[in-house]
């Protein structure tokens, strides 16, 4: 006997009985239509797949209370091979409805059996079950996988924001905290605490007050250099006299600066600032009449509408006709007129007078001389004209080639004749005024002082900084909130997409077991994705 050999798929296989062993591979996705074309199923095998649906959701109505047959019913699509193992169940607790020829009498047994015969006529459970297959494989385990893969991103996602919102949290928290302590604040209750700041005014004149004090060498450096350049003794000593102010009499009362005599009284109360009427909310602006909008569009251009009436109708009492009835008493010819001068009246600048004759100092005269915005922007102009003199001078003195020195000043006085590296030094000493100045805390308290409502915005700015500090702090929490979701989201998913696997392996060696039973028990072997899911 011949034996002939055939070559399939780059492997060598007999004719005779080896052909009986040679493997239907078939792929998931034509498995309907390799079913169908071969006639192991109807081509309106859904028809039969209703009806048998229906029977199966009537005959679930009525189950023996057995574990695993509840099992079988609950959170599945009960397919052909779950009915097999429902009647195998079934044989055990409907044995006594057993008759003498060995068939059941009870109806559970016989719908489910009927359910049964007609998944198996025209092959109907063959194709349900390959279109399980393909949508396990092509739809239910990608989205699975893709909502997995989405909650993952999420989680990477909700981790970095969380990262840059803490960052973002604590960054504006810095801020804050670094703008209080630069205003020498606690933060607590900002309004108050900068309301505060003013008590701290006098403190710092007088730091600056005594630094000015240092300034008798510039001063008398630079007026020496103006006299000795213009040749005028007063233009030398006409050039800083707030500053020779500071240093003999200190920073006194305008009053005092103005009159040379001390005040006996000084009354702040106009510059007063009330820190309990700096904390209150704007309620009483807030509760200020509202008299509406004013509709001026109309025909009455806005006119107040007095009622329906003619002003002749108007009863003011009995009519004075004539002017000689009127009762003018004793008209005194003596009476003195009172006269306002540039709208101050005569009783206000007797006030003023006398208040200066009794020594009290009220208004701009209470302020002190670095407290009044007017000599102080003086006081600055005088450091500024010294700053810029001294500078220069550093300029001049270190070019390559110091004409002025070697020519201007060889007859100058010894006092004169400095080197650079003194220069430097008393430089040094007015930019240092200067720069107490141009501190933060010192520009906060003069704001406060000048305009109190300055408090409102800066505690404004501050309240900001807090706020957003806030808001990047609620969507840090809601990152985690959405970072929680997410994880417990993937961990209900995965027993999911497991159970799904399992189930579609399972149901694949099924149908391969049947189909291998109509070709003599071949093997067969679906093939595709459905191995790699």
């Amino acid at each position: 006997m011949v034996r002939m050999v055939s070559q399939i798929g780059g492997t060598s296989y007999s004719t005779g009985r080896s052909m009986d062993h040679i493997p239907i591979d078939i792929h998931y996705n034509k498995l309907l239509d390799w079913l169908i074309n071969r006639r192991h199923c109807n081509q309106q095998w859904q028809v039969s797949a209703l009806v048998i649906r229906e029977k199966i959701n009537n005959a679930i109505q009525d189950m023996p209370p057995v574990e695993e047959i509840t099992t079988l019913l609950q959170g599945t699509y009960i397919n052909y091979f779950h009915c097999l193992r429902i009647v195998e169940l079934l044989k055990e607790t409907e044995a006594g409805s057993k008759n003498i020829f060995g068939r059941y009498s009870s109806q559970r047994m016989k719908d489910w059996c009927e359910i049964i015969k007609l998944y198996e006529k025209d092959g109907v459970y063959l194709a349900e079950v390959a279109q399980m297959l393909m949508r396990n494989v092509n739809y239910e385990v990608p989205a699975l996988k893709k909502q997995i893969a989405k909650c993952k991103q999420v989680q990477k996602d909700t981790v970095r924001k969380e990262s840059e919102y803490r960052s973002g949290e604590a960054e504006y928290l810095e801020k804050y905290n670094a703008a209080c302590r630069q205003m020498d604040i606690k933060g607590n209750k900002v309004k108050s605490e900068l309301l505060s700041l003013v008590k701290h005014l006098p403190a710092e004149f007088d730091k600056i007050t005594t630094a000015t004090r240092d300034l008798k060498e510039p001063v008398n450096l630079y007026e020496m250099f103006i006299e000795f350049t213009l040749k005028n003794s007063d233009a030398a000593s006409s050039r800083t006299p707030l500053i020779r102010y500071l240093q003999q009499k200190g920073n006194t009362s305008i009053y005092e600066y103005r009159t040379g005599e001390k005040p006996t009284v000084i009354d702040l109360a106009e510059y007063a600032v009330s820190v309990e009427e700096e904390e209150r909310d704007d309620t009483e602006e807030a509760g200020e009449i509202d008299w509406g909008a004013i509709d001026t569009a109309g025909t009455d251009e806005g006119i107040i509408d007095f009622g329906a009436g003619d002003v002749a109708d108007i009863d003011f009492g009995d009519s004075i006709t004539a002017a000689e009835d009127i009762d003018w008493g004793d008209i005194d010819t003596n009476v003195e007129i009172e006269v306002e001068e540039g709208g101050v009246s005569k009783e206000t600048i007797e006030q003023e007078v006398m208040s200066e004759e009794t020594g009290v100092a009220r208004g701009v005269d209470a302020l002190t001389v670095l407290d009044n915005v007017e000599t102080r922007n003086k006081f600055l102009d005088e450091l500024f004209e010294l700053d810029a003199f001294f500078s220069q001078r550093v300029e001049e003195m270190t070019m390559e080639a110091d004409v002025i020195s070697s020519t201007q000043l060889q007859s100058a006085p010894n006092e004169l004749q400095v080197d650079v590296c003194q220069i430097e030094k008393l430089h040094a000493r007015v930019t240092d005024i200067i720069k107490r100045f141009d501190e933060v805390k010192l520009q906060h308290m003069l704001s406060i002082r000048s305009s109190p409502r300055f408090v409102d915005r800066l505690s404004e700015n501050l309240s900001q900084l807090v706020a957003q500090s806030k808001k990047f702090a609620a969507m840090q929490r809601i990152s985690v909130s959405k970072r929680d979701n997410a994880l417990e989201e993937q961990r209900a998913l995965e027993p999911k997409l497991d159970i799904i696997r399992k189930k579609t392996l399972g149901l694949k060696k099924q149908i391969e077991s049947e189909i291998s039973k109509k070709y003599m028990e071949r093997p067969v072997n679906i093939m595709g994705e459905i191995n790699t899911m």
